[in-house]
This record gives structure tokens, C-alpha cells and sequence, in this order.
């Protein structure tokens, strides 16, 4: 089995991790050969990482597993992958411009698997020749670590397609949840409320960003606070969601925190930054 992946992110070095630890050829495709060989390099220390500091169990060489991946900026490589998981930013335009190419690359049997946080999967499926095989299945950071796949059902998505991802993700060791097809799902729906109203908290100068996450922690248990999220999901993902939530639902709930909005505007995205909430 060979899988594609599209977007050399933090979710598609994620996604492409898991895939070749559990065995899977995988094919990385990102117009950008410099972000490709970040990529690349993320990997291969995750991998080193994994292997120093693992369980007890005999775990396989990074170079073997680096072995699986393959990097490159053509979408043409994609032509005989079984799954493509897309990764690509919240953005409509740039989503919808991916899977009009992919479409007429991709085999007629390809399953078309959507990383989103908020964009319908049927607004997207709609595009391409192929509804039934098009899918919503929201990895959660870090990748290789969470067990559960929030996976959504597009309108036209067949019983055949989910029974196939639900497989592809068993050989990931991961099960899924799921859900129907409405903006945010269930996941961002409400997470993204917990993230804005939590800036706006700190914008209010209510509390600062670590009592707000300690309350969290500490009173209801959660393993981490909304803005440690939001930094760990990146700052401007948190924000192209609220977009789009936004203007899906047209519910003043979803207006984005204007002080989300100038950290972001300043290019304080968060983890991967360097700086966001907290400093990394």
C-alpha cells in the first residue's frame, strides 16, 4: 500500500511519520523543496528521539523507516498512491485548487482523505469526480502520539470509503470517531470557543495566559491548558479557523479575538515560531 500526503506542515510531518512507522510507503508532496527538506530533517530527529528514548520494545531504525518516505514538489508522484491525506492550510482557495489537480492525477480507486479542522468535506468533495471517495479525518497533534482520528462523513461519503479508512487507520494503530459532516465538526466546534474566549480573557487582562491554563489543568484535569493548544495547534491555524467558522455559521460566537488577530498579524504563530503565548 503507498499513501500519499500533501502538506510538509507540522500535521503532514505528522501524518507521514505515523504512516511509515507503521510500516507504509508514503509519498511527501509540498510546493515548497525547502519546507520538504525541514521535513525531512523534523523526521528524522523525531525518529532518532523516539528510538533514545522509547519503550522497552524493540523499536525499528529511523534510517529504515526514513527509507519509506519519499519527498517531492510533483503532485504527478501521486499518480498510483492508494489514500491521499491532504494537509494543506485553512484556506478554501488553496484547498480547493489542490484537489482540482489531484483529481486528474490520482487513480479512479484513490480515497481522497481531507486534514481539516473546519472546511466541509462536502463543499470540497464537490469539486472532484469522485464524492463518494472523498473523507474528513482530523488528526490530532502530535501525530504519532494520538490514538483517535475524528473522522468525518461527507454527504455523498460511501459505507465502502469509511470501511477502507477506518482499515488504513488500524494499520496506524489508531481506531476513529465518526461524525457528520457541519463546519468545526465536533472537535473545533467547541475547542475553538475554549481557545478565543481564553485570548480574550487574556486580552481583558482578567488573568494571564499561564492561570488561564492552570485552571484548566488544575481545577478540571485537562492535560493542557486552551492556549498551550492553541500555540501547540499554531496561532494563525486557530485563526484561519475562526474565519471560517465564522462566516459558515454567521455567529458572532466565532468572531475572532482581536488579539489573536495582532499576534498573528506580528508573526507570533505559536510553537512553531518560536513565540506565541508562551516563548519555545
Amino acid at each position: 500500500m503507498r499513501v500519499g500526503v500533501i502538506g510538509a506542515g507540522v500535521m503532514g510531518s505528522g501524518v507521514a511519520q505515523a504512516l511509515a512507522q507503521s510500516g507504509l510507503s508514503v509519498v511527501v508532496v509540498d510546493i515548497d523543496q525547502a519546507k520538504l527538506e525541514h521535513t525531512r530533517a523534523e523526521i528524522a530527529n523525531q525518529l532518532r528521539f523516539r528510538a533514545l528514548f522509547g519503550s522497552s520494545e524493540k523499536v525499528e531504525a529511523a534510517e529504515q523507516i526514513m527509507g519509506r518516505i519519499q519527498f517531492t514538489t510533483e503532485h504527478q508522484m501521486l499518480a498510483d498512491v492508494n489514500f491521499v491525506i491532504e494537509n494543506a492550510t485553512e484556506n478554501w482557495e488553496v484547498k480547493r485548487g489542490i484537489y482540482e489537480l489531484i483529481d486528474d492525477i490520482c487513480r479512479e480507486d484513490c480515497i481522497f482523505m481531507i486534514n481539516t479542522s473546519c472546511i466541509s468535506i462536502t463543499k470540497l468533495a464537490a469539486v472532484t469526480s469522485r464524492a463518494s471517495q472523498v473523507i474528513g479525518t482530523h488528526f490530532m497533534n502530535p501525530v504519532p502520539l494520538k490514538k483517535t482520528v475524528e473522522v468525518i462523513r461527507g454527504y455523498y461519503t460511501s459505507d465502502e470509503c469509511i470501511r477502507a479508512v477506518e482499515e488504513l487507520l488500524g494499520l496506524m494503530g489508531k481506531e476513529m470517531i465518526l461524525v457528520n459532516d457541519y463546519p468545526g465538526f465536533v472537535s473545533n466546534r467547541i475547542s475553538h470557543l475554549f481557545m478565543n474566549e481564553a485570548a480574550f480573557v487574556v486580552q481583558d487582562q482578567v488573568a494571564t495566559a499561564e492561570e488561564v491554563d492552570d485552571i484548566f489543568k488544575k481545577c478540571y484535569g485537562h492535560a493542557m491548558g486552551p492556549l498551550e493548544t492553541a500555540d501547540l495547534i499554531g496561532l494563525d491555524t486557530v485563526v484561519h479557523s475562526l474565519h471560517v467558522l465564522y462566516e459558515s455559521y454567521q455567529d458572532p460566537k466565532f468572531r475572532c479575538c482581536p488579539l489573536l488577530q495582532k499576534m498573528v498579524d506580528a508573526g507570533l504563530h505559536g510553537k512553531k515560531s518560536g513565540q506565541g503565548f508562551y516563548t519555545y
